[in-house]
């Protein structure tokens, strides 16, 4: 389709064509309101298809108007004429980088200024939930100014998947395991994308990595003859070393363009933001010739303190030590600090820094010893800088149990000088601030804390007797009460028998607490967990309180992600599992949601891989062996999901997880009788409270054909919170049984309806 001079699209009239392709035709036009030039981009009618495809272009375009960056090109209007919905945006004078690139080699330090404007324009994107996925030098504009320009924002998934777009002479794209999402271009795409997986903001690093290494080496890092080669090559292989091609680049540039291009998405810049910063540091360095200024966010890990006390049992307290100064450095917003399973693992390991700080991917490192002999303490710390071995500060300190808080807060202190990081007024107070007062209550806490991460039955009982001790000394006190609350929570975790009884208990606790200090982060993290399963709102409201105070608090990261991944919120859920991956890389829990949450949003195919994955890794883990068994059986890979489920029962006999995967597999096997009997025993307790375990139960009723059950245990799930209207009314493969059911078209207007006002 073409349109002649003279054509009005609404207010738009066509004044002449300036380019056409694969994806559409763009115009000159003039706006008659208000007189000024504009550019009109035209899809055609079949590649738009149908309505609902029209409707979401809408709304995605909508989206990219939303971005207003001097770095993206902004979209003033959107349409339809004959049928075919078209775009009006800002008209820009100049070149595509992909011309420019035809034309030779481009300077040094305008391929950095330029990467570092991209790098901007998308952060803004990212910073509203929108991912390019089709970055590529032909996407990026040279305005007559010097302004690099992002175009094409979200309109990749206009169109149909079997449509290739083209650029130069190789194929340009593969076909999306989702129906209408083009996954990019070739030469260009992630290697998640290359896989058929779901590409979220780090694909748009990796893609400007790769324009970022042609615009310096003058070739594509991935090149091929054939699409197929190309995509080889971006999985499989590392393109040549920058440093090998003869050409003089400014110190840090190679670092950048390798971390873009790693393989692995967690491994990349966690955000556009980062790699920005990244460039504009090197930029500074080529306009001023002095030294590059590292960016703003330093990484270190906190190593186990050595325990060198004649009591072997003083180890609780080299071990709380250890976290409390995690804890106290995680309040300082310029610091990435690996949380506390991650840096425990390395507990008496023989591994040298440099293979733990590549394996955290962190720069700095402390480490440490107690010697406590009675109320004596002897304390010595060392911050190195792994990467070149370098102490950059070390101190010895002596004195009492009572002397523990001046000794922690001079670490924290020591530290955050020796890294050059400026303190604002709010941390400085934080890292002042000592919930429990006293040093002997202190202790009892550091002992509760330690039984609690045992997670046996007689630990947590061992954790309520440390718990009073220390009230007895402080009277009450918001931290210890919040830790007689969570102590019931873990026994409901384990399985409790007396739900209501310990769930009352620690609403009691907890109810003291807040009264004591309602703005303590302690406080509000165990509400956030007792709110978690039947008030899923007000819980995220709990753990965003957690997160103001301490933003890389791991724990309250994971639960705010699961509860934002479960209830369908996709947008805002990515940058906080990576958050939390980069947190905690050796801790299951941190890559767990990555697959958990894929679940949620109906993409079973990826959250299978990273599921299964992580299995293997972790294989006595009752959770992610679950999730496991769920991916393969909503794919409906039957044999398979009950080969786990039994494996689970086995090793978990009795829980709710094995309940209710064992549930699953007699279903799936015609057993309706045995199915039934493992359904009923998973139907009491926390099921009747909590929205996951809910949906789970609809889900097996569904499958045996118990319809009436089945929706009675939905409808629980809806009045408990949830409010995935897309999961439950079109991803869940076990209620498409329901939906033509009255019933369930009336509850799922109600979850709409939810769903559409949900705000974070």
């Amino acid at each position: 389709m073409t349109l002649p001079s003279g054509t009005r699209l609404g207010p738009y009239e066509i004044l002449t064509p300036i380019g056409a392709g694969a994806m559409g035709e763009v115009y000159r036009a003039r706006d008659t309101r208000l007189g000024r030039e504009v550019a009109v981009k035209v899809i055609p009618a079949g590649l738009s298809g149908s309505s609902d495809r029209i409707s979401r272009f809408e709304q995605e375009a909508r989206a990219a108007g939303s971005i207003s960056h001097p770095n993206v090109c902004a979209i003033f209007d959107i349409g339809t004429h004959d049928g075919s919905p078209y775009v009006v945006m800002e008209l820009l004078e100049g070149e595509s980088l992909q011309s420019r690139l035809g034309a030779g080699q481009v300077p040094v330090r305008t391929a950095i200024e330029w990467a570092a404007q991209a790098a901007h324009g998308l952060a803004a994107a990212h910073e509203k939930g929108i991912v390019h996925r089709d970055l590529k030098p032909a996407n990026l504009y040279l305005t007559r100014d010097g302004r690099v320009k992002l175009l094409d924002f979200g309109l990749a998934k206009l169109t149909r998947p079997e449509v290739l777009a083209r650029s130069g002479d190789m194929p340009a794209s593969i076909p999306a395991t989702e129906t209408g999402t083009i996954l990019g271009t070739a030469g260009y795409m992630a290697p998640e994308q290359v896989r058929g997986e779901g590409a979220d903001h780090r694909a748009d690093i990796f893609a400007l990595g790769t324009i970022l290494y042609e615009l310096l080496a003058g070739k594509r890092a991935f090149p091929g003859a054939t699409f197929y080669e190309t995509s080889y090559r971006i999985v499989n292989e590392d393109p040549e070393p920058l440093s090998t091609l003869g050409r003089s680049l400014p110190s840090g540039v190679e670092g950048i363009v390798r971390r873009c291009l790693e393989k692995r998405p967690q491994d990349r810049f966690t955000s556009a933001h980062d790699l920005a910063l990244a460039l504009d540091a090197v930029a500074e360095s080529l306009r001023t010739g002095q030294p590059i200024v590292e960016a703003a966010t330093k990484s270190i890990v906190v190593l186990p303190f050595e325990n060198l006390s004649p009591n072997p049992e003083n180890e609780f307290f080299a071990d709380g030590l250890t976290e409390e100064l995690i804890a106290d450095l995680s309040k300082v917003r310029a610091l990435r600090v690996i949380s506390r399973t991650s840096a425990m693992l390395f507990k008496g390991s023989k591994k040298d820094l440099p293979t733990i700080a590549r394996e955290l991917g962190v720069r700095y490192a402390l480490e440490g010893s107690v010697r406590r002999a009675g109320s004596s303490l002897r304390i010595s710390a060392q911050l190195i800088d792994a990467n070149t071995d370098d102490h950059l500060w070390a101190e010895k300190y002596g004195g009492t149990l009572d002397d523990v808080f001046a000794i922690q807060e001079k670490v924290s202190r020591s530290i955050v000088d020796a890294l050059k990081v400026q303190l604002t007024p709010q941390e400085t107070q934080r890292l002042a601030q000592h919930p429990i007062p006293n040093a002997l209550a202190y202790e009892f806490y550091l002992k509760a804390r330690q039984e609690i991460l045992k997670w046996t039955r007689a630990g947590l009982d061992r954790a309520l007797t440390y718990l009073h001790s220390g009230l007895e000394i402080t009277g009450p006190n918001a931290v210890l009460f919040a830790g007689l609350a969570y102590v019931q929570l873990q026994h409901l975790n384990l399985g409790s028998t007396n739900y209501d009884d310990r769930r009352r208990e620690a609403e009691s606790w907890i109810g003291k607490a807040l009264a004591l200090d309602p703005e303590c982060p302690q406080v509000h993290f165990v509400l956030g967990v007792l709110r978690f399963p039947d008030r899923p709102r007000e819980a995220i409201r709990h753990l965003q309180r957690v997160l103001e105070t301490n933003p890389d608090d791991f724990d309250a990261l994971y639960f705010i992600s699961c509860l934002l991944g479960s209830l369908g919120q996709t947008q805002t859920v990515v940058p906080l599992e990576e958050r939390a991956a980069r947190l905690d890389p050796l801790n299951p829990a941190a890559h767990f949601h990555l697959g958990f949450n894929r679940l949620w949003e109906g993409k079973f195919r990826q959250a299978r891989e990273v599921l299964q994955r992580i299995n293997r890794e972790f294989p006595d883990d009752p959770t992610i062996k679950f999730a496991y068994g769920l991916s393969l059986a909503y794919l409906g890979e039957r044999d398979h999901a009950g080969a786990v489920f039994g494996e689970l029962a086995r090793e978990q006999p009795g829980t709710i997880f094995s309940n209710i995967g064992l549930s699953m597999k007699h279903g799936f096997e015609g057993n309706r009788a045995e199915a039934m009997s493992f359904l009923e025993a998973a139907s009491g307790g926390p099921s009747r409270h909590d929205f996951q375990y809910a949906c789970w139960l609809a889900e097996c009723y569904a499958l045996i054909d118990e319809r009436e059950a089945a929706l009675e245990w939905l409808e629980r799930d809806v009045q408990l919170g949830m409010v995935n209207y897309p999961y439950l009314n079109e991803y869940d493969p076990f209620f498409a049984k329901l939906r033509d059911e009255p019933r369930f078209q009336q509850l799922m207007a109600r979850v709409k309806g939810e769903w559409e006002r949900f705000e974070v």
